[in-house]
């Protein structure tokens, strides 16, 4: 099987690396992918918005299935481009993945399907905005309706930032803040079968303690030793197969990955927000422990047969990964800075942690950073202590200037807090 991947982040990179090792896979081709993931696949350049340009190279390649990660691709229809080429795509259509490109698209398919989630306003101007902060009180909630890469939501007690995000932004939800811990929970779809995949945990936060601005992830753990072991049969019942049964009922099947974030709450599982894709970081952790090869699933979801695939395979080892970021980030990052010690993660770590690159490119000999989030550090482990320990074993050899890193990711599910 020729598989092409589009994209160039550390999830990208996760499916690449996961394929790479699939015995089916023949052919494994990343446009525009990143330093990193050409060490496993054929980088192509390509305008990963242009679904005619990206359908063309697929053909070029003779591709059997093309693999859209990003989201920005997909609400942009680049997945429809390629399915009228002929070729098997794995995500969903530019009218299904506005499950993510719009809060209030989503709102209302969580409504048709009735899936519990917060209660919300859609707003337009300040006026409606500052009606609903004032419904809700503290902590409010404020989501750009757009996408924003994993940084247009602000949770703030401050009334006045609630307020000049809402007027910062042509649309938003606002809504009621949900307590409790939160769950990402990805599912593989054809659109009528569900297959979940492993709950993980993600760090939103810039800093430790969960201190700072919101980010699109610094790190993510996997299982949760905490959870229900019903959780993931609970939220397959109330949420997945729901949401996936509406979309098809509207017309607009959703084929691909779909990822609920999810707020455990004193009142039950509540659906923060649905993405399109696969989650970044999460990706990460979830792919490590996957025993089943990726491709066959990916394919079955593409073509339809999700149904007869067997139960998938999971290791019963803990998974970390810790994102390592530009300074200044999320803010405008600094880059062009060298990054060494990726070598020394090979030689000395491997295969129980291994890089995966986001924001990098190659100059010459040296690898630079290229972007806000630049790499992160994978480990596994007999348990998250073990996973931990030799997740920041290996980060403490690559060098960035500058960087940043949290130091206490999946740091209470370990000690049992």
């Amino acid at each position: 099987m020729k598989v092409l991947v589009i994209g160039s982040g550390a999830r990208e990179h996760a499916l690449c690396r996961s394929l790479s090792l699939d015995p089916d896979v023949s052919a494994l081709y990343c446009a525009p992918g990143n330093a990193g993931i050409a060490e496993v696949a054929e980088l192509h350049q390509v305008d990963a918005l242009d679904g005619a340009a990206v359908s063309a190279l697929a053909v070029e390649l003779g591709a059997d299935l093309v693999v859209v990660g990003p989201e920005a691709p997909l609400v942009a229809g680049v997945a429809d481009a390629v399915r009228e080429a002929g070729i098997p795509v794995f995500g969903p259509s530019k009218e299904a993945a506005q499950l993510e490109g719009s809060k209030a698209f989503a709102k209302a398919v969580m409504a048709g399907a009735e899936v519990p989630t917060a209660r919300s306003y859609v707003c337009t101007t300040p006026a409606e905005a500052a009606e609903a902060l004032d419904a809700f009180g503290t902590p409010y909630v404020v989501k750009d309706d757009g996408l924003a890469a994993g940084k247009g939501v602000v949770v703030t007690d401050d009334l006045d930032a609630a307020k000049a995000h809402a007027n910062a932004c042509e649309r938003v939800v606002i809504e009621e803040f949900l307590d409790g811990p939160e769950v990402s929970l990805f599912a593989i779809t054809d659109g009528d079968t569900v297959l979940p995949l492993q709950p993980a945990q993600d760090f939103k936060r810039a800093l430790d303690g969960d201190e700072g601005p919101n980010t699109g992830g610094m790190g993510a753990y996997s299982p949760l030793p905490w959870a229900d072991p019903k959780l993931v049969d609970e939220v397959m019942q109330t949420v997945l197969q729901p949401t996936v049964d509406e979309m098809r009922r509207r017309g607009t099947p959703f084929s691909g990955l779909l990822y609920a974030g999810l707020a455990i709450t004193s009142r039950g599982v509540r659906v923060i927000e649905f993405n399109a894709r696969f989650g970044d970081p999460e990706t990460q952790v979830v792919l490590a422990r996957l025993k089943t090869p990726l491709a066959g699933i990916l394919m079955a979801a593409a073509t339809g047969n999700l149904a007869d695939l067997p139960p998938l395979r999971w290791s019963d080892e803990a998974a970390v990964t810790v994102v390592v970021a530009s300074h200044n980030y999320p803010g405008t990052p600094r880059t062009g800075d060298p990054i060494t010690g990726l070598d020394e993660v090979a030689a000395q770590d491997a295969p129980h942690a291994y890089v995966l690159h986001a924001g990098t490119r190659r100059e010459g000999d040296a690898v630079v950073s290229a972007g806000g989030r630049v790499l992160s550090v994978t480990a596994v482990g007999e348990d998250l202590t073990e996973a931990r320990d030799r997740a920041y074993r290996a980060l403490a050899r690559v060098n960035l200037d500058g960087s940043q890193h949290r130091t206490d990711i999946a740091a209470k599910a370990a000690s049992g807090a």
